[in-house]
């Protein structure tokens, strides 16, 4: 599933191309038709995310909300559109470009006041400007479930994904089984600037880099990671390989469904 940067990215690149002009909406797929004849040919506002949603809204009042999922994704392309191919459930075209979504779990039209709604269920964004760390620490140290768990559940923090959740954890020495409320306060500061500086990293790049100057592959003297998420990391699919701090073989377990990765002498579990 996309990470938060990924959806930040995202409404960045279509506000460069889309926002402030008149656009055609519609639903080649048929399964959004209704809520794109609403919106089509009306003035695209902005785009923003949180977390993981994705919203589109327009200066007549409705919203788009997108939740990628899975296996969802949202293609910009320039130039004029060709023929829909495949199951297109939302084409938006405007004047030099267009775009669509396929796949996503959710593609609804509502208004600001449920848009506001989804928002106010999650936790803070380390990538919105109007995100409060102090409101997930106090989720986080009054729970005795696993940080592991609660860095993934969207309630508590929007937007960190498997990746981060490991790479944060791993950079703080932190035991990603360690509960909660054992988390202390300049711990948790710490794991917050660390994933707004590297979700924003990620926004930057397109990529998920998580390792430090000196343990590149370049300081190192190591093959580059190849893998289809991009990036170097200290330990997201590394189980069963060499930490690259001190050598020990990055273990993994699953947590509530989920692979934890970490290191058992970096984030020795105290």
């Amino acid at each position: 599933m996309p990470e938060g940067h990924t959806l930040f990215r995202l409404a960045a690149d279509l506000n460069a191309v889309f926002a402030g002009q008149q656009v055609e909406v519609t639903s080649p797929q048929g399964r959004f038709s209704d809520g794109a004849a609403t919106v089509d040919g009306h003035v695209m506002d902005l785009a923003e995310s949180a977390g993981k949603h994705l919203f589109l809204r327009f200066e007549s009042g409705p919203v788009i909300h997108v939740h990628l999922g899975l296996i969802g994704a949202f293609r910009i392309e320039e130039g004029d559109p060709p023929e829909p191919v495949g199951a297109v459930r939302l084409r938006i075209v405007g004047p030099s470009a267009y775009a669509e979504l396929r796949g996503a779990i959710t593609c609804e039209l509502i208004d600001e006041a449920k848009m506001a709604t989804v928002i106010d269920r999650l936790g803070p964004d380390p990538l919105r400007l109007d995100a409060d760390a102090d409101k997930a620490f106090a989720r986080i140290h009054a729970s005795k479930k696993a940080i592991g768990a609660l860095l993934m559940d969207q309630t508590v923090l929007a937007g960190v994904g498997n990746v981060y959740r490991a790479e944060s954890l791993f950079r703080a020495r932190l035991h990603p089984l360690t509960p909660g409320v054992k988390v202390s306060r300049r711990r948790w500061g710490a794991i917050w600037a660390d994933l707004v500086e590297l979700m924003d990293y990620g926004v930057q790049t397109g990529r998920i880099d998580t390792v430090r100057p000196e343990h590149e592959p370049e300081a190192m003297g190591r093959e580059a990671r190849v893998d289809d998420h991009g990036g170097e990391v200290y330990v997201y699919r590394r189980a069963g390989q060499q930490c690259h701090v001190c050598s020990s073989i990055v273990r993994t377990r699953i947590l509530e469904g989920r692979n934890l990765f970490w290191c058992p002498t970096c984030q020795r579990r105290r």
